[in-house]
This record gives C-alpha cells, sequence and structure tokens, in this order.
C-alpha cells in the first residue's frame, strides 16, 4: 500500500487544520495548489504531480481537503481518504468552519488527521475494494461451510431414509408372514371342525344302526 504523507483542510487557501510531513516542502506546496483557481468549478476532484508525489484535492461546499501521498497509492484510496476526511470536519465543526481565523481547528483536529492517515496507510480495510473481496471471501467460507453442513445432513437424512425404508420392508414382510399364518390357522380349524363333525356323524350312525338292527336302520324307518 502507499502511503499519505501529509493531510491539510481548508477554507480557500486559509488552513484551518494540517499534520504531516515535517521537514519537507509538502505544506508550501499544498498552499500553491490551495490558492489555485478550482478546476472545474467549486465542488471538484483533482490531483496534481509533483517529483514522486501526488496532491489529492477534494474541494466541496467551499471546504477543501487536501494530502499528499507517494505514487504507489494511487487514487482510490487517497480519495476515500480525504471524504472521509471532509465528512468528519464538516460533521465536527459545522457552519463554524466556514468564519474560523486559520489553525482554529489544528489542536484538535490535527489528531483526526494524523489517525485517519496512519488506517489509510497501512490498514488494508481502508481500500473498499480490498474490504469488499475479504467481505465476499468470508461469505464464500461461510456458503462453503453450509454447504458441506447441508452435505452432511443429506448423508444422515439417506442413511435415516434406509433405515426407514428398511423398516418399511420388515413390516411388510411380517405382515405377509402374519396374514399367511392367519390364513394357514384358519384352514386348520375348517379342515378340524370338518372332521369332528363328520367322526360325529359316523358316530351317530352307528349307534343307530345297533339300535335300529341294521345299516338301513329297518326298525326305525317305516
Amino acid at each position: 500500500m502507499g502511503k499519505i504523507e501529509y493531510a491539510v483542510v481548508a477554507r480557500g487557501a486559509v488552513v484551518l487544520a494540517e499534520h504531516g510531513a515535517a521537514g519537507s516542502n509538502a505544506g508550501a506546496v499544498a498552499r500553491q495548489v490551495l490558492e489555485r483557481p478550482p478546476d472545474g468549478g467549486n465542488d471538484c476532484n483533482v490531483s496534481y504531480t509533483q517529483d514522486l508525489h501526488v496532491f489529492h484535492v477534494k474541494r466541496t461546499d467551499g471546504i477543501t481537503a487536501l494530502c499528499m501521498a507517494d505514487d504507489a497509492a494511487g487514487r482510490r484510496i487517497p480519495f476515500a481518504f480525504l471524504a472521509d476526511i471532509h465528512g468528519r470536519f464538516v460533521k465536527t465543526y459545522g457552519r463554524a468552519a466556514l468564519t474560523a481565523l486559520a489553525y482554529a481547528m489544528n489542536d484538535e483536529f490535527s489528531r483526526v488527521l494524523s489517525q485517519q492517515m496512519d488506517y489509510y496507510s497501512n490498514d488494508p480495510n481502508a481500500d473498499s475494494i480490498t474490504r469488499m473481496r475479504g467481505e465476499i471471501d468470508q461469505v464464500r467460507g461461510i456458503m462453503l461451510d453450509n454447504i458441506d453442513k447441508v452435505l452432511e445432513r443429506g448423508d444422515r437424512l439417506e442413511l435415516l431414509v434406509d433405515k426407514t425404508a428398511t423398516m418399511e420392508g420388515n413390516t411388510m414382510r411380517f405382515k405377509r408372514q402374519a396374514r399367511r399364518f392367519r390364513n394357514t390357522m384358519w384352514w386348520r380349524n375348517v379342515k378340524l371342525t370338518a372332521a369332528v363333525i363328520f367322526i360325529l356323524t359316523v358316530i351317530v350312525y352307528l349307534v343307530l344302526a345297533y339300535m335300529c338292527h341294521g345299516f338301513t336302520l329297518p326298525s326305525c324307518v317305516p
């Protein structure tokens, strides 16, 4: 990542707060940039190259946020820094910044500049694209974990279905065996009843034949 080495917040050419680049000519160059007429109107985002550094400028609603960064920082991170600084400054001071004297906010806001310069220079999450990629990777990891859990749950469900199918198969076999046994017992009872009736009929007939003096029952049948 590139480094943001200097930052300033101003109203026109009036510096309200600044931080960084001690012992360099960054402040002098920044004042030259602040004194230049705005390019493209009062509200604009522009960049100026000076040797191995680039001065990035954000002018909005009469307040200018400017920073100096090395060329490796590109444009995305410095302008994200400037948007952050501009928003914090306006939120903190509001309309008071439109009439404040030079360096009126320096004691307090220079600490904010220092903190945010360090963040945007060293923290990978400061880059929205890098942060988005990290969030996408995190979401992808969560999705893969969920897919693994779903697949594992699917294996468990499949095992449960197999067990259920086995139980259903065993139940069907038991029902068929029970029905077959019930039919067998019913026929056995029918055959036993028929045999008992036949034997009783024979016994009754033999008794009658004895009492009626013959198998044709002559004494009993007129």
